[in-house]
């Protein structure tokens, strides 16, 4: 069973490390995340030079033609240097659901402009009760006259502060179930009626109370068919939660690092700290939980780039994962004692965003549901 990378994968994650490593240093993470926007423009384009935004669209649209298990190699090295920016907004949850099901006026006007960094688009799916599922949605877009009216609320939309357009999830019907009524719309973020406001969060991202009253929008901005759009949502979620999963190992593969160097270094009573058996225990520990959660992760990964059913791996790697990566940071910070709990140590940028990643796209409560209910259950 071969589990490791092709050639062209390695020379991803290795041009992408020493980009990151160069490009995006610890003091321009911690600037981004002090920083009003989140989001370094001349960063933006330099990635977008490395072809990253359009690395899973098509070539004719702009795109490298990759496969999703590529962009899961991508995020593993942007975990790794904890990139801020709206990436994974831009690409995975505003990108997809235009390649999925966009028409080919719309996937030629939006995809070439986010490939090639011009354009940012994010998804506005969430609502104040942080539901992942249909019947979360309230917000209502009601059709008049060739336009759709827009009104409701959502919470917790990444980057909606810096994106050009927003893909909406509403409800446009009335139907017995949740799931047979909803629509995805494109709506341009400077529209009248639409209200945003950052939120303060754990990991310093920008997610965003966007707010839309009386917004309007032509029926041209309808994103596949109207009352049918569950089904994209949940295929861009699950690919989502995945693409999160990836991100998180790579952090904890960077907290392991930096915890295993700092023990072979670390001296006390005249030997390494690594030298004893409870410090060696800890890093064995952390070292099973890196491994485990890579393997759940890229078993995901690779179902999903083949197009095989993988709700069921995506949500053991989303439950396994959460929560490994708060494990793996938790004892790192135990290892590094009291270095590891300054402001000017890297640790708690990671365990930040260990805790964030956790609850986003599902906690693993939401996610052992999953599996239980693929169980039959």
């Amino acid at each position: 069973m071969d589990l490791g990378l092709s050639e062209e994968q390695e020379m991803l994650k290795t041009s992408a490390r020493d980009f990151l490593q160069k490009e995006c240093p610890k003091q321009l993470v911690r600037q981004l995340d002090d920083s009003e926007e989140g989001h370094s423009p001349d960063l933006w384009r330099k990635m977008a030079e490395q072809g990253w935004m359009g690395l899973v669209f098509p070539e004719e649209y702009g795109g490298s033609g990759g496969s999703f298990l590529d962009l899961a190699v991508l995020l593993d090295e942007m975990g790794y240097n904890i990139l801020p920016g709206p990436f994974f907004s831009a690409v995975i949850l505003g990108g997809l659901p235009i390649a999925l099901t966009g028409s080919e006026e719309q996937k030629m006007e939006f995809l070439p402009r986010l490939a090639d960094g011009t354009t940012l688009l994010t998804l506005a799916l969430t609502e104040p009760t942080a539901g992942y599922d249909a019947a979360s949605v309230r917000t209502e877009a009601t059709a008049r006259n060739g336009e759709y009216v827009i009104n409701g609320t959502k919470l917790f939309v990444p980057n909606a502060n810096v994106a050009d357009y927003l893909i909406c999830v509403a409800r446009t019907g009335k139907g017995d179930q949740a799931e047979s009524s909803l629509t995805l719309l494109i709506i341009d973020a400077r529209s009248p009626g639409v209200r945003i406001t950052p939120l303060k969060t754990i990991a310093r991202d920008r997610q965003c109370e966007v707010v839309f009253d009386n917004v309007v929008v032509s029926e041209k901005n309808i994103l596949g068919r109207p009352n049918e759009a569950w089904p994209i949502v949940e295929e861009v979620l699950q690919k989502a939660t995945v693409a999160k999963c990836a991100e998180m190992v790579g952090g904890a593969q960077a907290v392991l690092d930096m915890t295993v160097n700092y023990a072979r270094e670390r001296i006390q009573f005249d030997r390494p700290i690594g030298s004893f058996q409870a410090i060696q225990h800890y890093c064995a520990d952390m070292a099973s939980d890196v491994i485990g959660s890579r393997f759940l992760t890229y078993k995901a990964a690779w179902k999903t780039s083949e197009g095989l059913p993988a709700a069921a791996d995506v949500a053991m790697a989303k439950a396994w994962t959460g929560e490994a990566y708060e494990r793996v940071t938790l004892l790192g910070h135990q290892i590094l004692g009291a270095i590891g709990f300054t402001m000017d140590h890297d640790m708690h940028l990671y365990y930040r965003r260990a805790k964030a990643g956790q609850t986003i796209f599902g906690d693993a409560d939401f996610q052992r549901g999953i599996v239980a209910r693929g169980q039959g259950l």
